[in-house]
C-alpha cells in the first residue's frame, strides 16, 4: 500500500495489542503515520514507536478528547509533510482494509464535491456479545451521499483545515459535527461500496453498552445546542426523542394517582417495539431484540442529556464518556 500524498491519524489510550494490529494493518504506510496518545499507561507509545509511526504524546493539562488528538494528529502530519492532499483518520481499535485507502482516493480524485469518504466498517467480533453485534448492524448505513460519519475516513486536506477541523472541546459527536459544518460548505460526504475497517468494540457487559448510550445521549444534546441556529438541525430530533420517551414512563405512572386513563400511555412501548419488530421484516431474534434495546437507549441517552445541560449550567466541563 503505497500514496506519497496520504497520511494517517491513529488514536488510542491503552489499546494493547489492538493498537498492534492496526499499525500493522497500514502496511508501508505506517511510516507516514502519527500515533497520538491519550495518557496510556501500557506502553502503547513504545511499541507504535517501534512499528515506525511518529508520536504524539497529548498533555494532560487540557481534557482529553478524540477531537483533540485527532486535530494534533493532522498537525504532525503536515509538520512532516506539508505536501500531503488526503488525510485517513482511523481508530486505535481498527484495522484498516489494504484495498480502503485505493479505492477511497479514486473517489475523491474523480469527484471534487466530495470532501470527505467512509466504507463499511465492520465489528471484528459480533457473536462474542450482543452487544458487538448491534454495533455491527449499527454501521452498516446508507450508500452514496450521507449526513455523518464515524471515526474513520479519507478527508482532503484543504477542506479539513477549510472548516477548522474538529471541535477539540467535544467529548463525543465530533465526527458528525466535522461533517455538518463541511456540508454547510456545499460539500458532500460519501460512504463507498467497500471494506473500510475492522472495529474491536469489546463491548461484553451491559453496563459498557449503557455508557456508551450515555455518551451517544451527551453527544446529541451538546451537538444539537451548539447548532441550534443551523437550519439543519443536526440531532435536533434525536434528543427530543430520547426525552419523549424516557418521560413517557413517570408521566404515565404519576398521572395514573389522577385517572387511570393515564396508564394507558404506557401501552406506547410496546407497541413502538412491536412496530420496529414487524419493520424488520423477519422473525430472527435480533429483529426483536434490537428494538427493546433501541426503547432502553432512550433512558440511557437522556441521562447523558440531562447530564450535558447540568454541568453546563453548573459552567463545569465535561469528562470523557468511556466504556472500555
Amino acid at each position: 500500500m503505497k500514496a506519497s500524498d496520504v497520511g494517517i491519524v491513529v488514536i488510542g489510550r491503552n489499546e494493547g495489542t489492538r493498537l498492534l494490529d492496526c499499525l500493522a494493518s497500514l502496511g508501508d504506510l505506517v511510516r507516514r503515520t502519527v500515533y497520538v496518545d491519550s495518557g496510556s499507561t501500557d506502553g502503547s507509545q513504545a511499541n507504535a514507536a517501534l512499528a515506525g509511526a511518529q508520536i504524539v504524546n497529548l498533555s494532560r493539562a487540557i481534557p482529553f478528547t478524540a477531537a483533540r488528538a485527532r486535530n494534533a494528529g493532522v498537525e504532525t502530519l503536515l509538520q512532516l509533510w506539508p505536501d500531503l492532499h488526503f488525510v485517513q483518520f482511523i481508530d486505535g481499535d481498527c484495522t484498516l482494509d489494504p484495498a480502503w485507502i485505493g479505492a477511497a482516493k479514486a473517489i475523491l480524485l474523480e469527484k471534487p464535491e466530495i470532501a470527505l469518504v467512509c466504507g463499511r466498517r465492520r465489528e471484528k467480533h459480533p457473536s462474542h456479545s450482543t452487544y458487538n453485534a448491534m454495533c455491527d448492524r449499527e454501521w452498516d448505513g446508507p450508500l452514496g451521499p450521507i449526513l455523518e460519519c464515524g471515526g474513520d475516513f479519507l478527508v482532503r486536506v484543504d477542506r479539513f483545515r477549510a472548516v477548522g477541523g474538529f471541535r477539540s472541546s467535544l467529548i463525543a459527536g465530533e465526527e458528525p459535527e466535522l461533517c455538518l459544518r463541511l456540508r454547510e460548505q456545499n460539500w458532500q460526504i460519501w460512504r463507498l461500496p467497500r471494506e473500510m475497517t475492522l472495529h474491536d468494540a469489546n463491548i461484553l457487559h451491559f453496563r459498557q453498552w449503557w455508557q456508551r448510550s450515555v455518551r451517544a445521549g451527551h453527544a446529541f444534546a451538546e451537538v444539537s445546542l451548539l447548532h441550534r441556529r443551523s437550519p439543519r438541525r443536526i440531532w435536533r430530533r434525536n434528543t427530543v426523542r430520547a426525552l419523549a420517551w424516557a418521560a413517557l414512563a413517570p408521566t404515565a405512572i404519576l398521572g395514573a394517582l389522577v385517572s387511570p386513563w393515564f396508564g394507558a400511555l404506557l401501552l406506547a412501548y410496546p407497541a413502538s417495539f412491536i412496530r420496529q419488530a414487524i419493520r424488520s421484516g423477519s422473525s430472527r431474534s435480533p429483529n426483536w431484540r434490537d428494538p427493546a434495546f433501541f426503547m432502553l437507549a432512550k433512558f440511557a441517552e437522556t441521562q447523558g442529556i440531562l447530564k450535558y445541560h447540568f454541568l453546563r449550567l453548573a459552567r463545569r466541563p465535561s469528562a470523557l464518556i468511556e466504556y472500555k
